[in-house]
């Protein structure tokens, strides 16, 4: 794959395709990120939570709304997830593109993009094709050839099965805006369970559970104040008095 060539596509569709909006773009970047974090994989699983964030998108609503329109004008497939443990999964169009090097092209904007990636400054060292034909590499080639950053790559590796103590599940909950009360609720019920799911498996990383947790705990609430507000309102209809005037006419 070729990551300028790829984005340069992505623009040039952007360009003509009146029907997106800013909104539908930034939630395609924060994907393409995730793609190119992952390779360039056939097929990607992605969080809800961690792509809103990246794309600055504040309603779940738009963001469901966005990503099946991505899907239903054939940007990406999108293939929702019923299971709490594991994100949706997408599959990435590749647009007008092919695995061929750009020869004689130049874009100002996509150059200042991979500069980002790839300062001029640092020296080329050896290079490491993998099996998929991808060159990894996060310092500049010579022959200009944009390359997929590896900030990100590693982030698999980075995964915790255990939190280190209370604390780091206290401020993992406070980050992402939820109360200590909720975070010992999820370290209790984890730390009782040996930190295995329910099938008994051992968890892969803590954290990707507790975000799980989180969306789990602001349906409920939802769905509470929902049952609540429902309630209330059978309860006023209900309300009668015992001062009653009969003098008045019906």
């Amino acid at each position: 794959m070729n990551y300028i060539k790829l984005l340069n596509a992505a623009f040039e569709k952007f360009y003509f395709d009146d029907r997106l909006n800013p909104t539908h773009i930034s939630l395609y970047m924060a994907l393409f990120q995730e793609w190119n974090s992952s390779r360039f994989a056939d097929e990607l699983y992605v969080n809800r939570r961690d792509l809103m964030r990246c794309a600055k998108i504040g309603s779940k609503s738009t963001y469901h709304r966005c990503i099946t329109e991505l899907d239903s004008w054939l940007y990406l497939s999108y293939f929702p997830s019923n299971n709490p443990y594991k994100g949706s999964k997408i599959k990435m169009a590749i647009i007008g593109t092919s695995d061929e090097p750009v020869v004689g092209q130049y874009n100002p904007t996509l150059e200042q993009l991979a500069e980002h990636y790839h300062p001029i400054r640092e020296p080329v060292v050896g290079q490491h094709r993998p099996n998929n034909g991808q060159v990894v590499n996060q310092h500049r080639p010579i022959g200009g050839q944009a390359l997929v950053s590896t900030i990100n790559n590693n982030k698999q590796e980075n995964n915790i099965k255990q939190p280190k103590g209370w604390q780091a599940v206290f401020i993992f909950f406070e980050e992402k805006g939820f109360d200590a009360d909720e975070a010992k609720k999820f370290f209790e019920h984890y730390q009782t369970r040996n930190w295995q799911t329910s099938d008994g498996k051992d968890i892969r990383d803590w954290r990707a559970v507790a975000i799980n947790w989180m969306d789990r705990t602001e349906i409920f609430d939802e769905e509470n104040k929902a049952n609540e507000k429902q309630a209330s309102q059978i309860k006023d209809n209900l309300r009668t008095t015992k001062n009653k005037d009969y003098g008045q006419p019906l």
